[in-house]
This record gives structure tokens, sequence and C-alpha cells, in this order.
């Protein structure tokens, strides 16, 4: 009887491959690198006078970018394409994510529509929508001369 190194892991391992090898399987015919989309990271804040949005979308050019606003909701799509110079089989591990991608946002209906502006540096898109004049806040001041004239009360030992 031949004595046998006991793996722990070499079960796992073993399961590891037969999943991997079903997902070749289904991708059987797919390019990989374009089945992968993604979907970029977005923030958004507010102030008195505009909302803000800002996309990461690095490694896309500008002309790769759509953004359209239709009835109230904003949309952005774009791609990154995937240049390799040299074959696929070359490459030891693909990791950033190719492909084109989506996002819609609902707006509210106090963002001036017609009054919407984009900038993309360093690759951030950042998009500023305009709050309408009547949605901003107004300041009110207070008209203490009414036409009265009203004395305060003295107090007592208070000079």
């Amino acid at each position: 009887m031949a004595i046998t190194r006991w793996d722990p892991f070499r079960e796992v391992v073993a399961l590891q491959n037969r999943v991997n090898s079903l997902f070749r399987d289904l991708n059987e015919g797919e390019d990989p690198v374009a089945a992968a989309s993604f979907v970029p990271a977005v923030d958004i804040y507010e102030d008195a006078k505009k909302i803000v949005l800002k996309l990461e979308v690095p490694g896309i050019e500008e002309k790769d970018l759509d953004i359209r606003v239709e009835d109230h909701t904003l949309t952005v799509k774009g791609e990154r394409k995937f240049e390799a110079e040299e074959k696929e089989q070359n490459f030891h591990r693909i990791e950033r994510r190719y492909g084109s991608f989506f996002r819609a946002f609902t707006l509210p209906s106090t963002v001036d529509t017609e009054n919407v502006g984009a900038s993309y540096n360093a690759g951030v898109l950042k998009l500023e929508l305009a709050k309408k004049p009547e949605a901003q806040p107004k300041q009110i001041k207070i008209n203490l001369d009414s036409g009265k004239h009203v004395e305060e009360p003295e107090l007592a030992g208070v000079r």
C-alpha cells in the first residue's frame, strides 16, 4: 500500500477548477473582454443652486460619451474600448472592465433641464444641473419699521 500525503486544499482546488471550466463552457464563442461591462461609480451632491454628478470614467474618450436629458431623466452612456497591442493570449491578467455602460437618473422637478453643463477632467465626468430660480432658496428680510413706535419697558434695576 502506498502512502499518500494528505493535502487539505486538494478538493477545494479541484472544485474551483470544475467551476471555472463550467464558466468557460458558458462563454464559449464569446469574446470575454467584450462580454464584460461595467457601471461607473458616481457621486451626487447638491447645493442651493445646482445638483452635481461626478462619474468615474477613466480611459474613455469624450467622443465615446453620450449625455442626454429627456422627460426629467438624465442618461449617460459610454464605452471603454479594449485596444490590445498584444494578442489576448499574451496577457497574464485582465482586471479592468471594458465594454459599454448605461446610467440613468431621474431628475427632480426643481432642475432646469435646459441648463445642464458637462466637463471632463482626469477621467471624471462632471455634470452640473442648475435648479430652477423658483426652487432656489430666497432670503426674506424682516421689515422692522412698521410705522408704529413701540417703547421697550424699563427693566427694574438696569440702567
